[in-house]
């Protein structure tokens, strides 16, 4: 079945487009084999940064009613020296593993970036999109000159491909075209989109953090716009990501410019069985529209 639906982003093949987004689960030993469960094309790791973080204290999760999550979890992870038993315990999979860089210099991003390469990891995937990470994260995204400087210093430091994530800003287009430019292989388009709640009880923010990042359903035409938009200025290679519940979620991420999508928020809502629902999904529907392979419909919403 899965003949038909494999596909190749940033050189690395995959029997099928659904991988995980990072963030759900992704730095100890057992979350590599949990991932590998849900049937995933590649395991993608939580961020991991050059030292430990903690995170934020609790709450750091709230469902919303919407089908979406609000999330201010603080990257937490144990570090660059996590990453040698979490990468080796994901390779036994035998699927492509992906590791999620976070820093707030380019230094941060090239040390752990190396050292992910070093673990034997296929690709690293530099967070240059998260919400509520102070320094880092989408302040530097948003800024088309940081992402072409810390992308040309990661690229020209490590052989395996780097993927860059970038989120929701008035500049995504511009920073876009400098990843690339810089040495990007491939764009995730995008993180969670900066939000908050209110106790109307309490009257206080529901997360110590205050605000956080929304995912799910709320944001899925907002994905959609961001692939569109930087497909059609630039054809890279794109994972979509944002809100994809269903295949139709999917399949219009893929006809909006993606090879490979990420699944979050629906392991939440819908379970271990959501990723293995959309792809036979999107097998029926590239069966019922005549498609000879999912690749053929890679931006085919551009030819209409």
């Amino acid at each position: 079945m899965t003949e038909k639906l494999e596909t190749r982003v940033a050189g690395l093949q995959l029997v099928h487009p659904v991988m995980n987004a990072s963030g759900i689960l992704g730095y100890l030993p057992e979350h590599a084999d949990l991932m590998a469960s849900w049937g995933v094309s590649a395991i993608v790791s939580k961020t991991f940064t050059r030292e430990p973080r903690e995170g934020y204290n609790p709450p750091i999760i709230v469902r919303l009613r919407c089908g979406s999550l609000l999330n201010a979890v603080g990257l937490s992870n144990p570090g660059k020296a996590g990453l040698r038993p979490f990468v080796e315990s994901a390779k036994k999979h035998g699927v492509p593993v992906i590791v999620s860089v976070g820093g707030i210099s380019v230094n941060d991003f090239i040390d752990v970036a190396i050292t992910a390469e070093e673990v034997g990891s296929s690709a690293v995937e530099l967070n240059m999109s998260c919400p509520h990470f102070k320094g880092g994260g989408l302040e530097l995204g948003r800024d088309p000159v940081a992402v072409f400087n810390t992308v040309r210093e990661v690229s020209s430091a490590i052989r395996i491909p780097v993927i860059v994530k970038l989120g929701l800003s008035d500049r995504i287009v511009d920073a876009s075209v400098k990843a690339l430019e810089a040495g990007a292989k491939a764009l995730t388009l995008i993180n969670t989109v900066r939000g908050m709640a209110i106790d109307v009880y309490s009257f206080k923010p529901l997360l110590t953090n205050v605000y956080g990042g929304l995912s799910g359903k709320s944001i899925h035409p907002i994905a959609v716009w961001a692939v569109y938009s930087v497909y059609k200025e630039t054809l890279a290679d794109i994972i979509g990501v944002g809100g994809v519940f269903t295949w139709k979620d999917a399949a219009e991420l893929i006809l909006a410019g993606s090879r490979a999508i990420q699944v979050g928020t629906a392991l939440v809502y819908r379970g271990p069985d959501a990723v293995r629902n959309i792809v036979r999904g999107l097998y029926v529907w590239l069966r019922n529209v005549g498609g000879r392979s999912l690749l053929d419909l890679v931006g085919a919403a551009h030819e209409r």
